[in-house]
């Protein structure tokens, strides 16, 4: 994990790697809110490659996603339709800690648990001390593979969002 007060070196490294990661996701290079506030996973895969990004900062608060009930597909259908469908979430804020405004995993080593245990460890790791629920988690607006990540990681389609450009 690349915290804030971290050497220079680090920091400039993790900058490379989310502008990188930025590109890949198919974002604008948008500054982080706080930047004081903001934590960095790296998975470093044996041959010593980054093969996986998670960055996270401090929030107060996140909005249920409206889940569609119309849906009664099979499980290939199913992932195509949330691949392309829009999406909508609630007006009411519910308390959250931690945003992940980004989630990464080169191309190659994705569906193989990279997400899943940087979410994991970062939710060991964000407050000391504590392990955060995945209710106390939001995630920036996904990607339709990281909203398919998210539902799968939450074991719901009701996830909490947050917008962390605003």
């Amino acid at each position: 994990m690349v915290l804030p007060d971290d050497p220079k070196y680090a920091l400039k490294k993790v900058e490379e790697i989310r502008e990188m990661v930025d590109n890949d996701l198919g974002f604008q290079q948008a500054e982080l809110k706080c930047p004081s506030r903001t934590k960095t996973l790296l998975f470093i895969s044996n041959d010593r490659k980054i093969v996986g990004c998670l960055i996270a900062e401090h929030i107060q608060q996140g909005f249920r996603v409206i889940e569609d009930k119309a849906i009664q597909q099979s499980s290939n259908d199913a992932i195509m339709h949330e691949r392309q469908r829009a999406w909508c979430c609630s007006k009411n804020p519910e308390p959250a800690i931690c945003g992940i405004s980004r989630v990464w995993v080169f191309s190659m080593m994705r569906r193989k648990a990279i997400a899943t245990r940087m979410s994991d460890c970062l939710r060991s790791n964000f407050v000391y001390g504590a392990y955060l629920s995945k209710d106390e988690v939001a995630f920036s607006d996904p990607t339709p593979d990281g909203k398919l990540f998210a539902t799968r990681y939450c074991g719901t389609p009701r996830f909490l969002v947050y917008n962390f450009v605003s």
